[in-house]
């Protein structure tokens, strides 16, 4: 006892000297070592344990070391059998379990679902089990997953050992003895637990011979133990123990006995020690000592009563926590629900207004092409079947009007070919072929068409373009250079510019808007038909 306390003193002193260092509070405030260290007094000094774990909570330590420092407290109560206190711990480590590693969240369900089974809760400690098999999957490490399954199954086992189910117990720990021989393999603990387990399972099946076989086993496992587990060397002598009574060893037992119960003594565990009290007495009973036998019964009824009022404020303090969690957890689903309904009426908004947007542009462009369209249908009736009007002007050269209407004859036959594409073609060479005058022509047109000559022959050539345009759809994948060239343009960029002063659009615009609305007819139409 005195070492162990010496030794926990040397551990705190060494952790506040190093707090006080800048080093310390750089690197490692709180001390994950002082942690490990602590680790080590919990089976075997626990009271220690605690005090280390209360100092590490003072050091503003963060959420994830919080969720490691309650657990230490709650495990380390655990092993004094003060389950109230374990039960409040394990609990203020689950509120910081969210941030820690599954690993954490693991061995937190896994305690929960120990204390439950000892205060009989046994539904809530079927669902923590439950829980902790489900986040086995999102453990790294395969040696990481078969440790805590192997736990699990030993964990059910247990259940069904303290109900006195040994048939299902037996079952199930003899699936573990193929299925986790690896995990039990690498860590001597598991396996003594899991020996133990099964010696339990073969007293309440009365195999003794079986039992001893596997309580041997474990014997020979904690002598190889570098650190001091009490409660494993408790349970293995207990089982022991009443191996012994079955033989009707009492001697032996009583032995055996005697010393779990230093073992327990030391730990402070008035849980085990009750057990323990009751099995001397029945031993010293078969020996018809009656003077022991009145001595530890006496012993066993002071626990028993100390030990049913404090599994009597576990239970109180677990089902105010446990109200407590799942109304946490419902606030948090409430919240966490809140946020997805209005994520989803927001996409929803942002959908209805992207669509509304991508409608009134199609819109737009179908009816800025559409007016375009008409505007240019227009424009042709201007320039190709508009017939000239008679209409008195003022007149700058005197025409007789046979001369007028001969002429206003041939323009209309030119127009309807397609000699205005010629590069040649201007006001003398159209004269020429007219058989007139250069003056007459040019105020012909000024007076029936309103353009000098050669907007005239430009809007002809327009209206070239475009009838090909909208008649062969392969002129819309035409280069520029070779539409100018074909409506009797000499250059591409005096194309464009002409095009763009009569349309408003620049030709590309004109021929996209165009394509888009082929493709729409054509989507259209097949629509229609499949109707």
């Amino acid at each position: 006892m005195k070492p162990c306390r010496l030794y926990t003193c040397w551990i705190i002193l060494v952790a506040l000297c190093l707090w006080k260092s800048p080093v310390y509070g750089q690197s490692m405030a709180p001390n994950e070592s002082l942690l490990g260290k602590a680790y080590e007094l919990v089976h075997s000094n626990p009271e220690e344990a605690v005090k280390i774990g209360q100092y590490l909570l003072k050091n503003n330590p963060s959420d994830i070391q919080k969720a490691k420092f309650y657990l230490l407290l709650a495990e380390s109560y655990w092993a004094k059998g003060d389950y109230n206190n374990s039960v409040i711990n394990v609990f203020e480590a689950g509120k910081f379990a969210d941030k820690a590693g599954d690993d954490e969240k693991i061995k937190i369900l896994l305690l929960k679902s120990q204390l439950f089974r000892t205060l009989y809760l046994d539904n809530q400690s079927k669902r923590c089990l439950e829980e902790a098999t489900e986040k086995i999957s999102g453990l790294k490490s395969k040696e990481e997953q078969g440790y805590f399954e192997a736990k699990i199954l030993i964990g059910n086992s247990v259940m069904y050992l303290d109900r006195q189910n040994y048939q299902s117990a037996f079952e199930l720990l003899q699936k573990a003895d193929k299925i986790y021989q690896p995990a039990f393999s690498k860590n001597a603990s598991l396996q003594q637990e899991f020996y133990v387990a099964k010696a339990r399972a073969f007293v309440g099946l009365t195999k003794i011979d079986s039992a001893n076989y596997y309580l041997a086993k474990a014997l020979k496992l904690s002598k190889t133990q570098k650190n001091s587990d009490y409660l494993n060397e408790i349970a293995l002598l207990n089982e022991l123990g009443l191996v012994y009574f079955h033989e009707k060893q009492h001697a032996r037992a009583i032995d055996t006995l005697l010393v779990s119960m230093r073992m327990a003594s030391t730990l402070k565990n008035e849980a085990l020690l009750k057990v323990i009290n009751k099995q001397l007495g029945i031993n010293y009973l078969a020996l018809n000592d009656k003077k022991n036998y009145q001595l530890f019964d006496n012993k066993f009824l002071k626990t028993y009563d100390n030990v049913e009022e404090s599994e009597q404020d576990a239970v109180n303090s677990a089902y105010n926590l446990i109200s407590q969690e799942q109304e946490s957890d419902f606030q948090k689903a409430k919240s966490r629900y809140a946020d997805y309904f209005y994520l989803a009426v927001g996409a929803l908004i942002f959908v209805l207004i992207m669509g509304l947007l991508l409608w009134l542009k199609n819109y737009l462009k179908k009816k800025r092409l559409k007016e375009i369209i008409s505007y240019l249908e227009i424009k042709t009736n201007n320039v190709v079947k508009l017939q000239p009007e008679k209409r008195e002007t003022n007149k700058k050269i005197s025409i007789p009007l046979e001369t007028e209407q001969v002429i206003l004859t041939k323009l209309k036959r030119f127009e309807n070919s397609i000699r205005y594409t010629n590069k040649e073609m201007s006001l003398a060479v159209l004269a020429g072929q007219f058989d007139t005058n250069t003056k007459y022509l040019s105020e012909i047109i000024n007076k029936h068409y309103q353009d000098n000559f050669n907007t005239y022959i430009n809007k002809l050539r327009i209206t070239f373009i475009i009838g090909k345009l909208k008649e062969d759809p392969n002129y819309m994948h035409y280069k520029i250079s070779y539409l100018a060239e074909k409506s009797g343009f000499s250059s591409h960029s005096s194309f464009a510019t002409v095009f763009k002063s009569i349309t408003g659009i620049a030709p590309g615009t004109f021929i996209d808007l165009l394509k888009e609305e082929t493709e729409a007819l054509k989507q259209e139409k097949m629509n229609s038909h499949a109707s």
